[in-house]
């Protein structure tokens, strides 16, 4: 159980909100579901979506995530069920099933969204009152994007969700590039990833993104990334900055999660994208061009995260 403790302030006097996590309630899912991009960044697909009369399954929320990766979330309703078993069990027949799922974006979101999902990390959310010592190991045995969030009522009207432990599956590279023949030539330019930029940097370029990512990784230790097809995330529950790696211009364009308003502008370093198609998530964009530009972008990655 968590040790977090809530207190209301009355002038010099404090009282204590007794926080509760009983058995989850189906009212607590629906909530969830209203409100899913506001708490995960997860935009709502599907209730209780069925797998079929074969595979005999229900999930219980299925959407897809701000970097259009597919997302099962599973809620603990009791102290002895196997949620991270049920929830692996429903992402297998999930990466057998694309086609399903893409309908099912297709239908809720529109073609564009269909044909951007992010198939190299598929996530599971489990969402529970509390978890034991072995479900936070048994994810680390696991070769899987599993997250565990554990969620306390303070009163009637405050809500806690806390992610307990996350691990990070190795990106599929198959499914991230997707690249497709370009003749004798091979692959086109624009089938490259993010990692295939990465690996044809320069030693400069290369070694401006290790410091980048060192840091990013060092500001929590709920800290995860993921190198997706045009962009490396790093999250928490939430994304707080994406990456890009540009060898031709030979800089990192970062996106991050900070009000273009709150902040000064900086020509050639800082841009507001609010109104500018981009990949990733994030309204102000940083150009990384040196090590004095890091520097300079430290308060507003550091910004980003706590937004985050």
């Amino acid at each position: 159980m968590s040790d977090l403790k809530l207190f209301r302030l009355h002038a010099d006097r404090v009282a204590e909100i007794h926080g509760k996590a009983a058995a989850l309630e189906k009212s607590l899912q629906a909530l969830i579901e209203r409100n899913l991009e506001t708490f995960l960044g997860v935009r709502f697909l599907a209730s209780e979506f069925s797998t079929g009369r074969e595979h005999g399954g229900r999930m219980d929320t299925l959407g897809i995530d701000e970097n259009g990766c597919p997302v099962i979330i599973e809620y603990k309703r009791a102290t002895n069920a196997n949620v991270i078993n049920q929830g692996l069990f429903y992402l297998d027949w999930l990466v057998t099933h694309r086609g399903d799922f893409e309908m099912l974006v297709l239908k809720n979101l529109g073609a564009e969204s269909a044909q951007a999902v992010e198939w190299s990390a598929p996530r599971l959310i489990c969402i529970a009152g509390d978890f034991s010592k072995y479900d936070e190991h048994a994810i680390k045995q696991m070769n899987h994007n599993i997250e565990l969030i554990r969620y306390m009522r303070f009163g009637d009207d405050l809500l806690m969700l806390e992610q307990v432990n996350a691990v990070s599956a190795p990106t599929n590279g198959a499914a991230a590039a997707q690249v497709m023949s370009a003749g004798p030539s091979g692959a086109r330019a624009a089938d490259k990833t993010v990692s295939d930029y990465l690996a044809q940097a320069d030693q400069e370029l290369t070694d401006r993104f290790d410091a980048l990512k060192e840091y990013l990784t060092n500001l929590g230790d709920d800290v995860q990334v993921k190198a997706l097809k045009k962009y490396f995330a790093f999250k928490r529950i939430k994304n707080f900055a994406c990456v890009e790696v540009h060898t031709r211009t030979r800089n990192l364009l970062v996106y991050v999660k900070v009000d273009p308003d709150t902040i000064q502008l900086e020509q050639g370093f800082t841009r507001d994208v609010r109104k500018i198609g981009h990949f990733g998530t994030g309204d102000l964009e940083i150009v990384i061009s040196s090590a004095a530009d890091f520097e300079r972008a430290k308060a507003l990655l550091d910004l980003s995260y706590e937004n985050g």
